[in-house]
Order: C-alpha cells, then structure tokens, then sequence
C-alpha cells in the first residue's frame, strides 16, 4: 500500500456499523480504506463450519478443558462460543482487560465483527425513548427525534431484509417488513391468552428478524433464509443479514473500497492548525509495523468500547484526555441491557402437532410498562421487553436409565412435551459513574493501554429485574401453563452483547461528545456512528439503529465532502 495516499475516507471496523459505513460512502463516490484490527473473513469461502452437524465433534461442540481457559469471558455467554464457532470469538487471553466491576465483553476480532453472530432482533426505536432523558431529567438529551431517523430506517430495512409483523404500536414503530415468519401451536395459544387475560396492551408477535423471507426479494448476493438455524456460523445462503454477505461486497462492487485486515487502529491523529483529525495510527497485528493512514474524513466504527478507547488514546496538546473530550463525558454513561433473566413452563396438549425446520426467531413481548398513567410502575423508570420460543422437549428426557430393546427403540421415536421460555430484555440508565477507562498499569501484547471497566447495575436496575420476572410468571400463569419456574442467573452488564454509550450524542460540546450527525463536536471530521454515541439504551436490541444512524452520518459526511467542507 502507498502509504502517502490521502484517502478520502478510512472507517474503522467491519462490523455492523463498519460495512454500512463502508457501502454509503464508497457508494457516494468516496475513496474509502476501510481498517479490520481481527483477520479476513470472506463470505462463504471461510466459514468453516457452516454445515457441520453436532456429531462432527468430539465433545458434541463443547469447548475442551484447554479452550474453556482461553474463552473464559467469552463462554460466559451459554450458547457461544462452541466448538463450531469459537473461531468467530476472541481469545480472552491474547486479548485481556481490566473488570474494576464485572463487565462481560463478548467481543469477536475479524472482517465482519460481530455481524456474523448478532442475533438479528431488529426494532425501531421510539419517540418514547428518544424524549425519556429529557422528560426525567436522566443523562443528557436526545438532539435527534424518530421523524429525523425514521426515513433512514426505512433505508436499511428494505436493504438488510426484515421480516415482521405491523402491529400499530406507539413504543415499537412499525417498518418495512418482509413476510413474518410463523409462530407455532403453543405460541399461538400464548398469544390469545395474552389477549383474553391483559387490557394493559401486552401481545405477542413474532420476532423482527433480518432474515430474507419473501422468494421474489431482489436482495443481490442473498437468497431466502433456509430455517437451517446455524447463522452464528456464516451463512453461505446469505438468509440473514451481515456485513460480509451484504455492505462490503456492495462497497467492494463500487471499486472505492480499499480493505486492510490486521490493522489495530490506536489513535487518531490531530491537527493543531486546521483543527482537524489528519488520519489514524494503526499496528500491523501480524508484523508489529506502526503506520499511519490518512484520510479526510474518518469514521470510528470498531464497536462501542473499541471505538471509546481509540478516542481515549488519541491525546495531544489540544486534547490531553481524549479526542474532543473537553466535557469529560469520554468513557462515561456504558449501558447494556438485562439478560439471564425470564421464565420457564411446561405446557400440556398439541402432542398431535410439530414444527418443520430450525426457525431463526422467537416470539417477542414489546414493552407494556411506563407508557402512560394506566401503565406507571412505582420503583423504577423506563421498560422492558421479552424474547421467548416454545418447542417440543429433547427426546432425550423421555428415555429411563434403565430403558431398553423395544422400549427404548419407541421411546427415542417421539419427542417430548411441550416447553416455553422466555427472556427478559430491559433498559439500563445512562449514569456518568458507569465508566470505562485506560488503565494505567495493564497493557497489552502491543504494548496497548488496556480498557478498565467499572460498570454495574444499580437499584433502578434492580427493581425492573424484579417486575421483569414477576410480570412473565403471571402472564405464564394466565395462559395456564404449568410448573411455571422464573429464573436469573449470574450476569454482569456486558452479557446482553448490547454494550452503548461512552462518546453520547448530545446538543453540546459541554456535556457530550458527538452531536446529532455522530460528529465529534470539536472535531467535526471524526464521526462515531457504533455503539459509542448512543445517549440512551431503550429496551430493544440496538443494531437496527446503529445501521439507521450509520447510513445518515455516512450521507452526511458525503454531502460534507462533496461541497469541500472537509478540505
């Protein structure tokens, strides 16, 4: 690579944020090098596992003992990583941090990010949750409303491909959706017991998925989502939506992209004169190389606390504690949402009924608290919602210990009875003393300043886990369900994989970081457009308006760029 070349744009990261960012601006015209701190991941081509079934492994998928120490945080996490997609997942102990207080970092190094193992719930945000920190007088305010994002969300939907169901809700906005796909018998029997049973508005629906539905969608590259439910592994029909099958390749297809695997960008560069970012120093994870790139424009989009600690490295003169960090809001207000928590039941009946194929989706429960008078909760602001599946039980759990011949033959025929799960999803405040800094002693194998996290829930968080598990085990109950069983199991912030904030947007330079185009206030060339920027969490899973404020700043950026406003 020319190492004098100026680009036009870098972005940093390949991940959900990354490849949006990446396909509007290379799409736009821009000359875009795009850096990838993990290895190349090619669509198809390396997902090695992609059609492997359990009995390919020797542990049936479970890690070995070796493994299990080195994705000790990662495994915190029950469903991943596995044997068959640990390769997607850091090793914790090539990439160590500091937990002041536990914080789950699930993190995954490599083109794509984490965009080949998210679990593709995608939900618009609301006016509800935009205005919430301004009506409590909670954190900072939104400077963006949903009419400012919403066409922007259209944008994405019809590209990413979402299927759904329109529901007319206040709190959950409805899109361009898709076909929905099904619920099954005893999700349906759910469903109608929720309306029989509550007038306060709770339903069920199924899941927001990006997952292509319709047969005649023209999406290029992508087919129909085949149910196969392997998508943590690559998809090599393109069913869902990630960054490899779908934005990179556009951005390739355009000729302006320029993509750099093993590229560990620490800091971005600061002119005194023009006031500006000039490019982004970067470590060659391979050789050990320093370089430096420059661009005119660059887009942080390395995932929330990446992205915070890139901002938090990048000192000089003018900003001795961070990239545009004269507020000292840098690293401060980190938000996840609950997880672990929810409920269980055994349902009877529908024994003459199944289901075909391996959906790649839930049901799902919107909000229902705090919405309005009728639904205030005493003891804690904001909501929750909930993700849940009914199935037919392991046909394991019908075989004795001491089952044999003709009788274990039958047994292992038929499946089980059925089962319902559900897991709650709430909303975690933004307070200025859940913070993530650099630490001071602990560095990494490149000679990094390693992320020290002191983040935890506090009481408003405690209370809603409270109702969370309170309000599922009633609406169990009412549908008559049986052996109904709440749960929680040990979790710290982190484990949703939802992790936000730490650069908010906001009005002002005084009290935020990034303003309502994801530029860095004082910097405005820099744009943040990752989890980092989010002021608030809301209870819905956020990659949907990551990729919606991503697409906006991108075009923002363009129009800036084509009018010289960056020369």
């Amino acid at each position: 690579m020319n190492k004098e070349v100026v680009y036009d744009a870098i972005v940093v990261g390949t991940g959900i944020s990354g490849g949006w960012a990446a396909k509007e601006l290379c799409e736009n015209g821009l000359k875009t090098l795009v850096l990838e701190r993990g290895r190349m991941v090619k669509h198809i081509d390396d997902y090695p596992t992609m059609n492997d079934d359990t009995w390919d492994y020797p542990l049936k998928g479970e890690l070995s003992v070796e493994d299990q120490k080195n994705y000790h945080v990662q495994k915190r996490v029950i469903w991943a990583p596995k044997e068959d997609v640990k390769h997607f997942f850091v090793n914790d102990l090539e990439h160590p941090y500091v937990e002041t207080k536990r914080f789950d970092w699930i993190r995954g190094y490599q083109v794509g990010g984490r965009s080949l193992t998210w679990g593709r719930q995608s939900y618009r945000w609301s006016d509800i949750d935009f205005e919430a920190n301004k009506k409590e007088g909670i954190g900072v305010d939104w400077p963006v409303r949903y009419k400012d994002i919403a066409p922007w969300y259209d944008k994405v939907e019809k590209y990413i491909g979402v299927s759904g169901e329109s529901l007319g809700l206040k709190q959950l906005p409805d899109g361009q959706f898709q076909p929905p796909m099904k619920l099954n018998c005893v999700e349906e029997e759910f469903k109608k017991a929720m309306s029989e049973n509550f007038d306060d508005g709770r339903l069920v629906t199924i899941g927001r998925t990006a997952h292509i539905t319709d047969p005649k969608a023209d999406i290029e590259g992508r087919g129909v989502c085949q149910n196969r439910d392997r998508c943590w592994r690559g998809c090599p029909f393109g069913g869902y939506f990630s960054s490899n099958s779908s934005t990179l390749p556009a951005a390739e297809r355009t000729g302006n992209m320029t993509l750099r695997p093993n590229s560990i960008v620490y800091e971005v560069v600061y002119d005194e004169t023009s006031k500006k970012a000039t490019g982004v120093k970067v470590i060659d994870s391979e050789t050990g190389e320093e370089l430096l790139f420059k661009a005119k424009i660059i887009f942080l989009c390395a995932s929330a606390m990446a992205s915070v600690g890139i901002l938090l490295q990048s000192k000089s003169a003018r900003f001795p504690n961070g990239l545009g960090n004269d507020s000292d809001a840098l690293g401060r207000g980190i938000m996840d949402h609950h997880y672990k928590l929810g409920a269980s039941a055994k349902v009877d009946g529908h024994l003459d009924k199944y289901y075909k194929g391996r959906r790649a989706n839930g049901f799902y429960i919107p909000r229902f608290v705090n919405l309005d008078e009728k639904t205030k909760r005493e003891g804690y602001l904001r909501g929750f919602g909930y993700q849940g599946t009914a199935s037919r039980q392991d046909w394991s759990t019908s075989v004795a210990e001491m089952g044999y011949g003709a009788d274990l033959k039958e047994a292992i025929l038929k499946p089980g009875k059925w089962q319902i799960g559900v897991t709650g999803f709430g909303e975690f405040l933004p307070y200025d003393d859940n913070r993530v800094t650099l630490s001071p002693t602990e560095k990494d194998k490149w000679g990094l300043p390693q992320l020290a996290f002191d983040v935890e829930f506090k009481e408003n968080e405690y209370r809603m886990r409270e109702d969370i598990k309170k309000e599922i085990v009633a609406m169990f109950k009412a549908a008559g369900f049986n052996d109904v069983e709440p749960y929680e199991q040990e979790s710290g912030p982190g484990l949703g994989i939802h992790e936000m904030g730490g650069a908010r947007m906001g009005h002002s330079a005084k009290t935020s970081i990034i303003n309502k185009n994801n530029q860095v206030h004082l910097v405005p060339n820099v744009y943040v457009t990752d989890g980092a920027f989010m002021t608030s969490s809301s209870c819905v899973n956020p990659s949907l308006t990551y990729m919606a404020f991503t697409a906006r700043a991108a075009n923002h950026a363009a129009t800036a760029f084509k009018a010289g406003t960056f020369s």
